[in-house]
């Protein structure tokens, strides 16, 4: 869903060939902010969580709707199609209208995440989409969008994807980038949006390389960047100093929706093969830190850096907290970090990471190997899943934090940036 989002709030300020088609920008500025596309797809999420995971297909219908019309009244000038908008606020028996418009597939993503089967994915989607988008180009556009994160998620390639895509959907996904700028025109039906969200997605070769791609494409950018955003967190996650950025755009009811999204999402939907790949071998890092903290002998810090360097080749993720404007943490009580620091909690927060500031006063960026290494302590309300080698990276290259701490609040170990940059060199020399 972060994908979704931030591909929305990047692509704001370049709608209606605002943006120059180039991929060539500062990803966040004064001038962005959320649009309908953000609104909609929180709206998803929470009614998809209200019915619940074996809800029928009336009951998704019912509380999407609910929840789609609740937010939009909230949020009145988000940019709504007119169509759109009297559904939301003049029709008193909200019905499906017959649209093939892209607004099924920009608030869809949430389906992508939420269920064991494509199957079972793709009649969520279709729910999501029909209660106004019920035109069979609205439907195919929700459920390729979810379909394509739902195939991402769980491991497949890209050419395993895009096979699937042409043979289920008929999208052409042939045609390149640059000829997809000269052919540009504004069009806000999922026939446009599609095929260009799914070349960004294929050309790309990272998150923000996805969302550059649809955003130099032009025309409804906020749009076909949410799309393509969420089919590229899928496939690569969201760096976590980009979620950090991002976040400050959005409200903090938007934030609490999120926050239960979230942990829904990792704790009841993965499949166990996707927990496994993600989370399940941090156990090794979890055992390597706690022989390293009884015994700091050189060959248990090597071990760790191994079995960082295995987890990182993975692709194996972690938890980072995030820290709401309204929290205040104090008294905190922490065990050792490392030889002779401890740590506490800062106690004046905003919406960003959380850090650890140690008693000199030094702040670190905390990794945490599962969910109960996180609960052993006081933490922010929202937990974010994000690549290792992301928190490490951020770690790194952070201005802020002096580095990496793991586990803080049990057996633990500090990388600081020295050992960070001899180690992410390191792992980028091993094919």
């Amino acid at each position: 869903m972060y994908g979704a989002i931030f591909g929305d709030i990047i692509g704001s300020r370049f709608e209606f060939d605002r943006g120059g088609k180039t991929k060539d920008f500062t990803l966040f500025t004064a001038d962005d902010d959320f649009t309908d596309d953000t609104v909609m797809t929180v709206a998803v999420a929470e009614g998809l969580m209200k019915a619940g995971k074996d809800a029928s297909v009336t009951e998704i219908r019912r509380a999407v709707t609910a929840a789609m019309r609740a937010w939009g009244q909230k949020y009145p000038n988000a940019g709504y199609g007119g169509n759109f908008y009297r559904w939301l606020f003049v029709w008193s028996d909200p019905r499906p209208y017959g649209s093939y418009g892209n607004g099924s597939a920009m608030r869809v993503s949430a389906a992508g995440w939420l269920y064991d089967t494509l199957e079972r994915t793709r009649e969520v989607a279709r729910a999501t989409a029909d209660v106004t988008h019920n035109h069979p180009e609205g439907i195919k556009g929700a459920e390729c969008t979810a379909a394509v994160i739902f195939l991402a998620r769980t491991g497949a390639s890209k050419d395993e994807i895009r096979d699937y895509v042409v043979r289920e959907f008929g999208y052409n996904v042939s045609t390149r980038l640059r000829e997809l700028r000269k052919q540009h025109r504004h069009d806000e039906s999922c026939q446009d949006a599609l095929p260009k969200a799914l070349v960004s997605f294929f050309a790309g070769k990272s998150y923000e390389d996805v969302v550059r791609n649809a955003v130099s494409l032009g025309g409804d950018t906020d749009t076909i960047a949410a799309i393509a955003g969420s089919m590229a967190e899928a496939y690569y996650g969201v760096p976590i100093g980009l979620i950090a950025e991002g976040l400050k755009y959005l409200p903090e009811d938007m934030m609490e929706v999120i926050g239960e999204y979230e942990k829904m999402r990792v704790n009841d939907h993965a499949s166990k093969g996707e927990q496994e790949r993600r989370f399940g071998n941090n156990r090794f890092i979890k055992l390597a830190v706690a022989r390293l903290a009884e015994n700091p002998e050189q060959e248990n810090l090597f071990t760790v850096l191994g079995v960082l360097t295995k987890r990182v080749k993975e692709d194996g993720e972690a938890i980072a907290p995030m820290v709401d404007v309204n929290q205040v943490m104090r008294n905190i009580d922490l065990n050792q970090v490392c030889v002779g620091d401890s740590i506490t909690l800062d106690s004046e927060m905003r919406l960003i990471f959380e850090t650890l500031q140690d008693e000199q006063g030094r702040e670190w960026i905390p990794l945490f190997t599962d969910e109960n290494e996180l609960d052993a302590g006081e933490t922010a309300n929202v937990r974010i899943n994000v690549p290792i080698r992301s928190i490490l990276e951020n770690g790194l290259t952070s201005e802020r934090a002096e580095g990496v701490v793991i586990n803080p609040f049990g057996q633990s170990m500090v990388l600081d940036k020295q050992l960070l940059q001899m180690f992410l060199g390191h792992v980028d020399e091993i094919e």
